[in-house]
């Protein structure tokens, strides 16, 4: 493993002394777009019944004006779920044709649970505080602040639909599946190529911008706040010597707490 930062103690490491295989940048390339594109249109699926009757109906009203399409909370939420299945679907079938979806999405139980627990709760804090600076550095660099109002809003719209954007949202598609994608499938890849291989810390970088890309709804503020997150995950991972669960717990843990703040907040708990 390209990682030379020594695993935490009793974590499940690959050895530290031997570069992964080489990949190709065309191979690379390619298994990067067709895995960022089927993530794309994975989140196009649950959306189709809504475009499919905005289209009926604007060609069945042509002097109505602009249509938009009827997009509630559950819908968004599964568009979300969507793009981690299919992604992760066309991340496996790269990896399972080299034979080496184990060696790249490390998911076998940790040898010291205990110590991945300590990371992943070092994880939630450090990333809560990420969050907290976020806003107060990104507009004193004369930077939109980090803007997830149009997400939080979907989420508290119902206790129901809290507990959806929990389960199918905080926990699989973005703890589980974000981390599969970009800890595991995107920084294995980048492990193997010409000029990162034997370069941790260029790995992190590269991934963590990539990881603030789709986070664009956000602001540029929001795409650097997330990054900084992707970064200090992609660096869990790294300590837990390629094991994806401390920072799965760590990510998924995150969500949860924000989105069940924004409730209690949107029922006034917050302020008394």
């Amino acid at each position: 493993m390209t990682n030379q930062t020594p695993a935490a103690p009793g974590a499940s490491a690959t050895p530290a002394d031997r570069l992964k295989q080489a990949i190709g940048w065309p191979l690379f390339i390619a298994q990067f777009i067709t895995v960022a594109l089927a993530y794309f249109l994975g989140s196009l699926l649950p959306l189709l019944p809504a475009l499919f009757e905005t289209i009926t109906t604007a060609m069945e009203n042509p002097g109505a004006g602009t249509v938009e399409p009827d997009l509630g909370s559950a819908t968004v939420a599964f568009t979300v779920v969507c793009s981690a299945v299919v992604g992760i679907f066309i991340a496996w079938l790269w990896l399972r044709r080299e034979g080496r979806w184990a060696e790249a999405i490390r998911l076998e139980a940790p040898a010291n649970w205990r110590s991945t627990l300590a990371w992943a709760a070092l994880g939630l804090g450090v990333t809560l505080l990420i969050f907290a600076l976020g806003a107060p550095v990104t507009e004193a660099l004369g930077l939109e602040a980090p803007d997830p109002a149009f997400i939080l809003d979907l989420v508290t719209e119902s206790p129901a639909m809290l507990a959806l954007w929990i389960v199918a949202v905080a926990w699989f598609a973005a703890g589980f599946g974000e981390e599969v994608l970009y800890r595991g499938f995107l920084m294995d890849r980048l492990e193997r190529v010409a000029g990162l291989r034997g370069r941790p810390w260029a790995v992190l970088v590269i991934q963590a911008l990539l990881f603030g890309l789709p986070h664009a709804y956000q602001g540029l503020g929001g795409m650097l706040v997330t990054a900084t997150v992707g970064f200090w995950l992609g660096y869990i991972r790294n300590r837990c010597g390629g094991n994806l669960w401390a920072a799965i717990i760590a990510h998924a843990a995150v969500d949860t707490v924000s989105m069940s703040l924004a409730y209690a907040d949107k029922l006034g708990w917050m302020t008394g």
